[in-house]
């Protein structure tokens, strides 16, 4: 039987050495992302953008059509709002829709939409409500129907998916009261016994947890005899005897979210419900999100495409000192700002989505790009429109109802966009992800020569191999196409998009070159320099965001009639972006890193305390992280199946 789980001891390498295990090791496909860090600019790789077959799109506009009567007729967002709860009868409505199907293969009873098809649906859908969007999101994106379709077996489709598609609800269980973004010391246990595993442990932050009726669990085998071990993935019925959902948790936002605790003791699972073989769970889980994050960036393109509606109705109403604030200087260059960068994220938005259904690139890091680069702009945009509607912009949407205005929820969205730069990867993880993806080529011919641990046989052959890929790479950083004045004519239209693709070329040589410099100063310290990776990360954010304005640009341009105003926008975006670059690039070198250090060790070790007199600390009392001790639950099961 199950011995009670310990939490992992490990140290900073053996958590490093975990998840480089996880990661993907091989590029087996191009990646425009990739490339960019690289110095390379593969404009080939996205242009001319690609599009989504002729049937695709017409049963993705059927469903997008019907989604949107029923978010019009029965979905009130305000309810939920106020509430903090989604209706049943909506998540019912939902159900008979095929909305929890939208990705889930026709064969197993879904829609079998696109990748664009299924975010364009969550953008609407969360629009509605953010809290329907992050329903059918967790369910789809990184509950039970993706990582079953690319890692399960076909009797678990056969098995689950229909369910998944029509009537059962999903979650995903990773993060632990005590583990968040370091898996190493994951403490869930699963012990084999027979033909089973028996489940030992608590999750937190399980969003949909307390409605789901299948959850995909990360747990860790221990290593025996006929058994491989390590973090293994599970699907579990919640209805499993042992399984409880202690608490439903309450949020800044998203308040209608069905997140909470969920503790596992002596729980059965068959064999048959692992999904992939022990060991592989971290790999299914971040194989999982590099198309599942692009969720995340969908809701974001919603919020813009509001507060840019928003932003334009009240500013033209709203008048001081004779005009519109509309054509006040301070206020236009917000909405400016806000009209550009919508354009900007539904570009990359819809790039990034298109590339995941070609599936003729490896698209983790534009995935995880999207990610980052949304969640970030996003929340900037919903703070300009609060901004710019004032004291109206702080106050919510029911007091200004009940004092006879127009309920508009800016508040609000504010509030609910703030989860997106934590949810799937907070920014700083994101940061350090990306950038260990973009120094990948580097590591791969030269990481022995800094890492401590190789003998100096390792490190001649890293340094021979080393020496032969620098010599090929780097007198390619020195020219290239974006210092001729005619390349990418194409973009050059009345409006001209053409320098700005050049200016991304030379740039992304720039950024590359500033990487290669940075690792040669550093070396096996570079890994610790996160401000510095996290600017060159951003660097390439912006980069590929001009990429995708540019692209879509000349996408509208020949396929609809908003081809001139796409490239106004695109226009604009750029000019903004590359004020953001050349600040970031100042910042590689001139910053208070090292300051900010010396800083952090003073606070640690109470030199500052004094600078916290004179206030009282409202917190309640308690442990900062609650017991996770495993046995049997102590509280009320708050799971609540909706059928």
């Amino acid at each position: 039987m199950s011995a009670a789980p310990t939490k992992p001891t490990v140290t900073e390498r053996e958590a490093r050495e975990v998840a480089e295990a996880a990661r993907e090791q091989d590029w087996r496909k191009p990646s425009f992302a990739k490339e960019l860090f690289l110095g390379r600019f593969r404009l080939d790789l996205i242009h001319p953008h690609p599009m989504p077959p002729t049937e695709d799109a017409q049963r993705g506009e059927e469903f997008l059509a019907k989604l949107r009567d029923f978010c019009e007729s029965k979905v009130d967002g305000a309810l939920i709002e106020r509430e903090a709860r989604i209706p049943d009868e909506v998540i019912n409505g939902l159900k008979e829709l095929g909305a929890l199907g939208m990705k889930i293969d026709t064969k197993y009873g879904g829609l079998g939409l696109t990748q664009v098809y299924y975010n364009k649906a969550l953008s609407l859908a969360g629009s509605a409500s953010p809290a329907i969007g992050v329903l059918l999101s967790a369910h789809q994106s990184i509950g039970v129907p993706q990582p079953l379709k690319l890692f399960g077996t076909q009797e678990q489709k056969e098995q689950f998916l229909p369910r998944c598609a029509r009537t059962d609800i999903s979650a995903f269980l990773l993060t632990e009261p005590d583990v968040g973004s370091d898996p190493a010391r994951l403490a869930t246990s699963a012990v084999p016994d027979g033909d089973d595993y028996i489940l030992d442990g608590v999750k937190l932050w399980t969003t949909n947890g307390v409605v789901a009726d299948l959850l995909v669990v990360m747990a860790r085998v221990p290593k025996s005899e006929g058994h491989k071990g390590g973090i293994t993935a599970f699907v579990v019925e919640t209805n499993s005897p042992g399984v409880t959902v202690e608490n439903r948790n309450a949020f800044l936002g998203l308040r209608g979210i069905e997140n909470g605790v969920t503790r596992f003791h002596q729980v059965r699972v068959p064999a048959a419900h692992r999904i992939g073989p022990e060991g592989a769970g971290l790999k299914i889980a971040l194989t999982t999100l590099n198309t599942g994050r692009l969720s995340l960036p969908a809701s974001c393109v919603a919020a813009g495409k509001w507060c840019l509606k928003i932003a334009r109705e009240w500013s033209a109403a709203r008048e001081q000192w004779g005009k519109p604030i509309a054509h006040h200087e301070a206020v236009g260059s917000k909405i400016s700002f806000i009209a550009a960068t919508t354009f900007a994220l539904e570009a990359v938005l819809d790039l990034s989505s298109q590339m995941a259904d070609e599936d003729r690139n490896d698209i983790r890091i534009e995935g995880a790009l999207a990610k980052l680069y949304a969640s970030e702009m996003a929340w900037l945009v919903a703070d300009e429109l609060v901004q710019i509607r004032g004291g109206r912009g702080f106050e919510t949407a029911e007091s200004l109802r009940a004092r006879g205005e127009r309920a508009v929820p800016a508040e609000q969205v504010l509030r609910d966009l703030r989860i997106n730069r934590i949810f799937e990867g907070s920014t700083e993880i994101m940061h350090l992800l990306i950038a260990r993806e973009a120094v990948d080529a580097h590591l791969s011919v030269a990481g022995d020569l800094i890492d401590p641990d190789k003998s100096l046989g390792d490190k001649a052959k890293a340094g021979a191999n080393a020496g032969v890929f620098y010599a090929k790479w780097l007198p390619k950083l020195v020219a290239g196409p974006g210092q001729l004045p005619n390349s990418y004519s194409e973009f050059k239209r009345e409006v001209d998009l053409s320098g700005h693709l050049r200016y991304v070329e030379r740039t992304a040589r720039k950024l590359a070159r500033s990487t290669f410099y940075a690792m040669s100063r550093w070396q096996g310290r570079m890994e610790t320099k996160q401000g510095f990776l996290g600017r060159i990360v951003d660097i390439g954010a912006e980069l590929f965001a001009m990429s995708a304005a540019c692209v879509r640009a000349e996408l509208l341009r020949s396929t609809e009639a908003h081809g001139r105003e796409a490239y106004q926008l695109a226009d604009v975006f750029c000019r903004q972006s590359r004020v953001r670059v050349e600040e970031l690039f100042g910042r590689l070198w001139n910053n208070t890193d090292d300051l900010d250090r010396t800083v952090v060790k003073g606070v640690l070790s109470g030199t500052y305390t004094w600078l916290e007199d004179g206030i009282v600390d409202p917190s309640g009392d308690g442990p900062w992280i609650a017991d996770a001790t495993p046995g049997p639950s102590r509280k009320e099961n708050v799971h609540r199946p909706i059928r």
